[in-house]
């Protein structure tokens, strides 16, 4: 069975439930962490050392947080594959971190067109795209990344971590792998949904 070494994780979560002590686990292990604005806030102020996405790629926020996490420096560390001495090769010619997983819950669109009187405006803005290219990237990468979605899968990973020390097996990647392509998968229906509903615009 393989096992993967846990060393760095990025984490931007919508639903910032058990975020705090899950951080402080991962850092337990000497997990460097990766984060976003209002996760890295919260993080940080739980008392866990961790890096904003920005200042770990050398770009900034930028268009109202729409790129955030469109960078090299984030998708070649979850889409390098380990074994494959030209990917591996890429990374250091680029000077590229490996990513090893990603802990990551999309915008509530459907909480927000839910909402009496909200706008096609304000359901755009509302729909996740560094979320679902973070997610689609460490699934694809399975093997290698582990990919967190559900905060009730946050105590299974910490434990199965103390028993490999520090490591998540395959098959466990593959398990969250076919659980973060079910939620991407109904998370563009919710979308398509919502816009059928939206009359033609002359």
């Amino acid at each position: 069975m393989q096992l993967n070494d846990i060393k760095r994780a990025v984490i931007s979560v919508t639903d910032k439930k058990g975020i705090d002590e899950f951080a402080r686990e991962l850092a337990t292990f000497g997990v460097e962490l990766l984060s976003t604005g209002g996760t890295a806030a919260q993080i940080r102020k739980g008392g866990t050392p961790v890096t904003e996405v920005s200042d770990y790629t050398g770009f900034p926020e930028m268009m109202d947080g729409r790129v955030k996490t469109l960078h090299p420096k984030i998708h070649g560390g979850l889409l390098a594959i380990r074994d494959n001495e030209a990917h591996m090769q890429a990374l250091r010619q680029h000077r590229i971190k490996l990513i090893d997983m990603v802990v990551i819950n999309l915008y509530r669109f459907e909480d927000t067109v839910a909402k009496e009187g909200c706008t096609l405006e304000q359901a755009i803005e509302n729909i996740d795209i560094g979320g679902p290219s973070m997610l689609r990237a460490a699934a694809k990468n399975f093997r290698f990344v582990s990919v967190v979605t559900d905060p009730a899968d946050y105590a299974k990973i910490i434990a199965e971590m103390k028993r490999n020390g520090g490591k998540i097996s395959e098959a466990t990647n593959f398990e969250l792998m076919k659980k973060t392509f079910r939620l991407t998968a109904h998370y563009d229906s919710a979308i398509s949904d919502y816009l059928a509903t939206v009359p033609t615009r002359s």
